[in-house]
């Protein structure tokens, strides 16, 4: 599954970028390049697609034009085999066409002047990574005004306290309804957890709701801002500090667990291990770093990778880590720092800082359109749809069917009046008209159990709502015919999903279910998929000195290794750990310090804590063939490229290609 959507990104990735740049326009763009089947492929369709996914090179060469050709020709025969299939009447593909198309629209629904201004305070704020705290009263967003003044005044009476000296922190856990504040103790239902004491860590531009956010960025360091609304309620915001963004973060570390809640004594020695570890990479200059991460680092995902952590920016890590990072410059390793998960020394190795306006700005672009403050947008945009299609409203026929809304609508069990007229037009867009009867429908669908407000009130913002949703949606249905840009985007889209779903059906599903093949297949090719030179080890890790000599004991009883964890287990000897596992060079660095023969014990003592690691070698085996079990994920991709292989030949004498030889050989001559 990891596979498929890697390959569905590549898809609408490499076909359906947004277009950039236009295929010139010459007299060449009508005529017919090939014929795939019985479609015709124009000059100008070729163009437009090999534009979308060559934009890095300004020089189209012949061999570049050739190549992309047969690669374009492939994808418009699984395409056409795809629409053969009716592939796009699913439910499951009309829905999923239907979301991508509410994506494309975002932009085409938008204005340029206020997402301008947005775009500007965005890349304005991205300069800067703030930390901050916040203590949270809790308000509904539709709540009533006296307990929306309620919490207000609250909030005001916490803010006085901390400017007259109070801990933030300590009033935090005394009053936020952010439950994240306080500590959880363990229970039944999970483990302990530490509380923030109302420190949210790092963040930037679009890591925080919108209002929060610009409290922030409007809050000076050190400083307690007044209260700031949101959907949640009334935040006070403490910024500790503002620096410099980081941007995207790349960095490794040597991790130490250690629980939160570990007692002092293991704190002291964990800690005692780092500063040992810290300094053994000082007296080296760090050159020693991947030596050491192997040998040390509990993160085993990472270790492999000399320590390195995905790319991440300062809302992704807790804060101390980020301190850490912050602290150092690139390639310089921090001292080691403790958060709640254990104890991390980290290596900087990069940071993006942020790139130029000119850089950044389509990615905010984006950015903006997902995010509550592009409503901004969108209520500038409703006005001038209003305008554009000639929106017209009859404010005596509103006014009368409001009327006579009753109180049941307040009770979700709302019925029209007798003497409502269903036919009287509401209003009309471009002469079409919106009726009473519309607008009873959009009542049923959308009203919800209601308080503290009057039918006429409720009626009136159920009003409004239709009124918007009916104006935005004539025009989003419009879209296709006022912007063909808009229109090929959406068709692009749609074939890409389409040749998605039908690569799953005649490649990538079939390999993983077609068993018998899949053997067949392994069986040959079978000498491609080798173990190399192998040692069977049991590796024993004896964590504290005292312990060892009881190891050592059995060790020469000639105690069966097998048996070795349970006698362990019966006999009480504490901090040993047993493993048992095939290893080629380079899997284990204690298997690799030992010598490979049969019988062979090795002692490996730790230089930075007092474990010592015992491994005996049981069996040595030479290069061998992997099972099917053993190699099925590689076995699996590459029978999967012969499945499709053999389905393209297949496509192509169902779909024969034609090239008009003439007209691709103007083509490469107009772009040499």
């Amino acid at each position: 599954m990891k596979k498929f959507n890697l390959l569905k990104t590549f898809v609408l990735a490499s076909f359906l970028m947004p277009s950039i740049f236009a295929c010139a326009q010459s007299k060449l763009d009508k005529q017919v390049l090939m014929t795939i089947g019985d479609q015709d492929v124009t000059v100008k369709e070729f163009c437009d697609v090999y534009y979308k996914n060559n934009l890095k090179s300004d020089v189209i060469e012949k061999k570049s034009v050739d190549e992309y050709l047969d690669l374009f020709t492939t994808f418009r025969m699984k395409v056409m085999e795809a629409e053969r299939l009716q592939l796009d009447t699913s439910a499951k593909f009309q829905s999923e066409l239907a979301g991508y198309r509410k994506q494309l629209a975002k932009p085409f629904m938008s204005s340029d002047d206020i997402t301008e201004e947005l775009i500007e305070e965005a890349y304005q704020r991205k300069q800067k990574d703030i930390r901050a705290s916040h203590i949270l009263i809790r308000c509904d967003k539709n709540a009533l005004p006296s307990d929306t003044l309620k919490a207000y005044n609250k909030a005001m009476d916490i803010r006085k306290k901390a400017l007259k000296g109070e801990d933030f922190a300590k009033l935090a856990d005394q009053y936020s309804d952010d439950p994240s504040a306080r500590d959880v103790k363990a229970s039944a239902e999970g483990p302990a957890r530490p509380g923030n004491h109302g420190d949210l860590g790092y963040f930037t531009v679009f890591d925080m709701v919108y209002p929060f956010e610009t409290g922030a960025y409007n809050t000076k360091e050190g400083e307690i801002s007044m209260p700031v609304r949101s959907d949640f309620g009334y935040h006070l915001i403490k910024v500790q500090s503002v620096t410099d963004a980081m941007g995207n973060i790349q960095a490794a570390h040597i991790f130490l667990q250690l629980p939160f809640d570990a007692p002092e004594e293991d704190v002291a020695n964990m800690k005692l291990k780092a500063d040992n570890i810290y300094a053994q990479l000082m007296e080296k200059d760090g050159k020693n770093w991947n030596e050491m991460v192997k040998q040390y680092s509990d993160d085993k995902g990472t270790a492999a990778n000399n320590g390195t952590l995905s790319q991440f920016t300062v809302s992704r890590i807790v804060p101390e880590f980020i301190e850490a990072c912050k602290s150092v410059k690139v390639n310089e390793i921090a001292k080691p720092v403790r958060t709640n998960y254990g104890f991390h020394i980290i290596k900087l190795l990069n940071t993006s800082g942020v790139y130029s306006f000119e850089k950044e700005r389509q990615g905010l672009s984006e950015r903006i359109e997902k995010d509550m403050r592009s409503k901004k947008s969108e209520e500038l945009v409703l006005k001038q749809v209003r305008n554009e299609y000639k929106f017209k409203q009859n404010d005596k026929n509103v006014e009368a069917f409001l009327a006579t809304v009753d109180s049941t609508i307040l009770d979700k069990a709302y019925k029209p009046a007798d003497n409502v007229k269903m036919n009287d037009v509401l209003f009309s867009l471009q002469g079409e008209p919106t009726k009473v009867s519309d607008f009873i429908d959009y009542i049923n669908n959308h009203m919800t159990k209601q308080r503290f407000v009057t039918p006429a009130t409720y009626a009136y913002q159920l009003y409004e709502n239709f009124c918007n949703e009916t104006v935005m949606n004539y025009a989003d249905s419009h879209l296709e015919e006022k912007y063909p840009e808009f229109k090929a985007l959406v068709q692009e889209y749609k074939d890409g999903i389409m040749l998605f779903d039908l690569m799953n059906l005649e490649v990538w599903d079939k390999a993983v279910k077609d068993t018998l093949g899949l053997q067949e297949f392994h069986a040959r090719n079978a000498s491609k998929y080798m173990w190399g030179e192998r040692a069977q080890a049991t590796i024993i890790t004896v964590t504290r000195p005292e312990s060892l000599p009881a190891v050592k004991a059995l060790l020469d009883s000639g105690i069966e290794l097998d048996s070795l964890k349970n006698v362990i287990l019966r006999d009480s000897i504490r901090y040993t750990f047993v493993r048992k596992n095939y290893y080629q060079r380079g899997d284990n660095q204690y298997v690799d310090q030992t010598e490979w023969k049969v019988g062979v014990r090795n002692e490996i003592p730790s230089t930075v804590d007092q474990s010592t690691t015992i491994v005996c070698i049981r069996d040595v085996r030479g290069p061998e063939e992997k099972t099917l079990r053993e190699a099925r994920g590689l076995v699996t991709s590459d029978y999967q490229v012969e499945l499709e292989q053999k389905w393209v030949q297949a496509l192509k004498e169902r779909y024969p290609v034609k090239i008009n030889e003439k007209v691709l050989d103007k083509v490469r001559k107009m772009y040499q």
